[in-house]
């Protein structure tokens, strides 16, 4: 990109990380943010949106009362931004367990091409999303897809990181 070819500005997480769930009385949609790119002078901001405005994410006793399913955590992925001068700001960490069986699906970037870093500084991490299943094993999520869960299950989502500028 002209961006990246001018060295303004590393890359951030570059997508929206949508999260859906449901089933047929119900649905659910998010956005969860993640980590900006770093620059001349400035670090990346961590657990953003980067290049969208005018969303934010349903409070967690809001979600948990309109929803049969449990917030078991949501933080900062420390060390998800890429090294810099000015490091890439970190991506985010958020684990929802189903209480009903549901159908949950996810559209996300830089899921294999980790965001870039400009001037020396290193890539951020790419993002991920998998399925712990209460009965045991683990599936793992493609960049667009879609899997039924079952109670007990627990979707892991984890955010890219920007990258760095600088090295």
């Amino acid at each position: 990109t002209l961006i990246k070819a001018l060295g303004l500005c590393a890359c951030g997480q570059g997508t929206m990380n949508n999260t859906l769930f449901g089933d047929d009385t119900f649905g659910y949609y998010e956005t969860v943010g993640g980590g900006a790119g770093a620059g001349p002078g400035f670090r990346g901001a961590s657990g953003v949106h980067t290049h969208m405005t005018n969303t934010r994410i349903t409070d967690p006793e809001v979600l948990e009362h309109r929803y049969p399913v449990r917030l078991e955590r949501f933080a900062v992925r420390r060390g998800s931004g890429g090294r810099g001068r000015y490091p890439g700001g970190d991506g985010l960490r958020r684990e929802l367990r189903f209480l009903v069986p549901q159908q949950v699906s996810v559209l996300g970037q830089h899921r294999v091409e980790r965001p870039y870093g400009v001037d020396g500084g290193e890539s951020g991490s790419v993002g991920r999303a998998r399925i712990l299943r209460a009965a045991g094993g683990v599936r793992e999520l493609a960049s667009v897809d879609q899997a039924d869960v079952m109670p007990g299950d627990l979707l892991v989502l984890e955010t890219p990181g920007g990258g760095g500028w600088g090295g």
